[in-house]
């Protein structure tokens, strides 16, 4: 772990950062994420991409981007929803995120059906911007396997924060 030792460097902004970003890719806890089941989610995993996933011991899970891709793609003018009962394999396109700066992908971390789409999302995009670990969820899924959460290519959040930082460099 790095340390302050009060002399002024050329890497305190990007420590700033790396420590904002670390903490703000957290689900939400007050939004339909992690509220979905009473007990929470049993698992949120992040991908490489910047999406995470949030299972929920039913075998529900919730996808979305992170705060970091939010805040990379910029104001968003445009998100390209899945529909309902389309199924999808892990890595497949689940839908986009158009902004001012460019177009992104959003990739299924692991294989499953579509439940639901974030309909909000259709008439504010810019939620992407503003809640991109809770309220701006992208896709409900009913997960084809639970066990497809262990996959070493997920990673968690201490495991995530610290790919942020190798980004960074």
């Amino acid at each position: 772990m790095l340390r302050s030792v009060g002399v002024i460097s050329r890497r305190q902004p990007l420590l700033r950062l790396f420590a904002r970003s670390q903490s703000s890719n957290a689900l939400t806890k007050t939004a339909l994420p992690f509220t979905y089941s009473s007990s929470g989610p049993i698992s949120v995993k992040y991908t490489a991409q910047h999406e995470w996933i949030a299972a929920h011991s039913d075998g529900i899970a919730f996808v979305g981007i992170t705060k970091y891709a939010a805040d990379a793609l910029g104001d968003a003018t445009y998100i390209e929803l899945p529909e309902t009962e389309m199924e999808f394999e892990k890595g497949d396109s689940l839908g986009s995120v158009e902004s001012v700066k460019s177009a992104s992908e959003i990739y299924q971390p692991a294989s499953g059906t579509v439940q639901g789409a974030n309909g909000a999302l259709e008439e504010a995009p810019q939620l992407i911007n503003q809640d991109p670990m809770g309220a701006a969820w992208i896709a409900k899924v009913k997960l084809n396997d639970l066990k497809d959460l262990e996959s070493e290519d997920l990673l968690d959040l201490e495991q995530y924060a610290k790919s942020l930082s190798h980004d960074d460099h």
